[in-house]
């Protein structure tokens, strides 16, 4: 048998610290963080341009979290008659059309037009684009899984 060694101890509590520190930093989160609202026509949102990928004209406000690490929700604006070209997210996301009416089309899916209130699920890979077939601009709520990323595609959807 080996001799006692505080040494080791004090590592092995230090590990087990940062192992339960990690586990429950979610939890510990949610206790820190404070409740908000928000709707798409908030003066307090700060809109900026979309990743390079996208034309000018189409805006991003960060709703919650950091675009940057995992977990953030955003607003994408688009005006009326406005083409996202295709692309793909290493991050699934979950959408929700705000206002106009959106053609979506996945890569072997039908396309789908979704209107005010209407919920879309895209899986992390799979190319798609969109177009705001509405006169008015089209605003949609997404929700990413991981970092948010827009990463070119050229082929067919």
């Amino acid at each position: 048998m080996r001799p006692f060694d505080k040494r080791r101890l004090l590592a092995a509590i230090a590990v087990g610290s940062m192992l339960t520190a990690a586990c429950t930093g979610d939890a510990v989160r949610a206790e820190t963080e404070t409740p908000l609202t928000r709707t798409a026509q908030d003066a307090a949102l700060q809109w900026g341009p979309c990743p390079e990928l996208f034309p000018a004209g189409c805006e991003i406000a960060v709703l919650h979290g950091n675009p940057a690490q995992a977990n953030a929700d955003v607003f994408l604006r688009v005006p009326g008659g406005y083409q996202l070209p295709a692309h793909s997210h290493t991050s699934v996301e979950r959408m929700i059309l705000v206002s106009g009416e959106l053609n979506v089309q996945y890569q072997g899916a039908e396309a789908a037009v979704l209107s005010a209130g209407e919920y879309a699920f895209g899986p992390a890979g799979l190319p798609h684009g969109a177009s705001c077939v509405s006169s008015d601009p089209c605003t949609l709520f997404i929700a990413f899984v991981g970092p948010v990323d827009a990463l070119a595609f050229e082929g067919a959807l």
